[in-house]
């Protein structure tokens, strides 16, 4: 039996910091991983804002879904598996003070 997601709801607009450029003379390579960075970032909190606050939940459609929503291009397999190390980063050893 398949679970059907729950959509997102409606995500607040959270102000922007302005962009600033990035260091001329890196490597390509560089470029591509830093801009994943941000955008696995962006998805990250939009995901925790929506409520999904494990790695489990965080599903390859639920981030894509959070993307669109945010106006972020769909991510890819890869950048979704930086979100959901970055939403499993969190401290899980129960203590909630």
């Amino acid at each position: 039996m398949a679970v059907a997601a729950t959509p997102l709801p409606n995500l607040p607009s959270l102000p922007t910091l302005p962009k600033k450029r990035l260091p001329a003379g890196q490597p390509r390579a560089w470029y591509e991983a830093y801009n994943r960075q941000l955008k696995a970032m962006r998805l990250a909190i939009a995901l925790l804002h929506s409520g999904v606050y494990t790695p489990e939940r965080a599903t390859d459609r639920r981030i894509r879904t959070a993307a669109t929503q945010i106006g972020v291009h769909v991510p890819s397999a890869t950048t979704c598996r930086v979100v959901r190390a970055l939403i499993g980063d969190g401290n899980d050893d129960g203590d909630r003070d």
